[in-house]
């Protein structure tokens, strides 16, 4: 995590922290906007409403959609994933799009202040952002496996790996059910010891006072 933090240029590298400091998938955080609509610093609460789409066969390009599976919610807003996207905004600072929004009920076209565009300032691309990613995985030494999605799966593991209940991971992660979070992360949970010895204990004082069977019965 770290070797990647220090290669990927500072106008990607909030994007870096809101995977791996908050989960969120490479849509949905190329879709953050500056705006309480996303960001309530105030409460330290990150509302995931929306990701950025593209598709020539879809409104044109570039449009605004829900996040996948019906996962939008609010969570946490960790303080240091807080400092790092306050610090790029004012580096970097969010460039404003007309964008169809579909995250309601029927389609309307509004200004959207979005953190994350190329160098020119143009809406990023699913092949613009691999091209970038791939640079960058090379880069800190990632397997080529390593994807933006890993930083997802580093945050629900460090999560777990530190005894977070698992009904607060499938929050974190905005998960459908609970079952989802389990199948996937069940075996990050840190292992502990069984008491040996628990219901011998319990039972002991029932043994002590069973009635003793008469003799020539049997009860088997």
């Amino acid at each position: 995590m770290l070797t990647l933090v220090e290669v990927v240029p500072r106008r990607f590298r909030a994007a870096i922290w809101l995977g791996a400091g908050e989960g969120l998938r490479i849509g949905e955080a190329l879709g953050m906007e500056d705006d309480p609509r996303c960001f309530d610093v105030a409460r330290e609460e990150l509302h995931v409403v929306e990701q950025l789409r593209h598709s020539a066969e879809h409104f044109g390009g570039f449009y605004l959609a829900p996040p996948k599976s019906g996962s939008a919610g609010t969570v946490d807003l960790d303080a240091v994933v807080a400092e790092e996207v306050a610090a790029h905004i004012k580096e970097v600072g969010p460039v404003e799009f007309e964008l169809p929004d579909i995250t309601r009920e029927g389609r309307a076209t509004r200004t959207a202040a979005l953190l994350f565009t190329t160098k020119r300032g143009k809406l990023i691309t699913d092949r613009y952002w691999s091209e970038l990613w791939e640079g960058w995985r090379s880069a800190a030494g990632w397997p080529k496996e390593g994807t933006f999605h890993s930083l997802r799966h580093f945050f629900a593991t460090t999560l777990m790996s530190n005894g977070v209940e698992p009904q607060e991971v499938q929050h974190a992660l905005r998960h459908a059910s609970l079952r989802i979070t389990l199948e996937t992360y069940v075996h990050w949970l840190p292992k502990k010891d069984r008491q040996r010895g628990l219901l011998g204990r319990i039972l002991r004082p029932v043994a002590a006072v069973q009635p003793v069977t008469p003799p020539g019965q049997n009860h088997c």
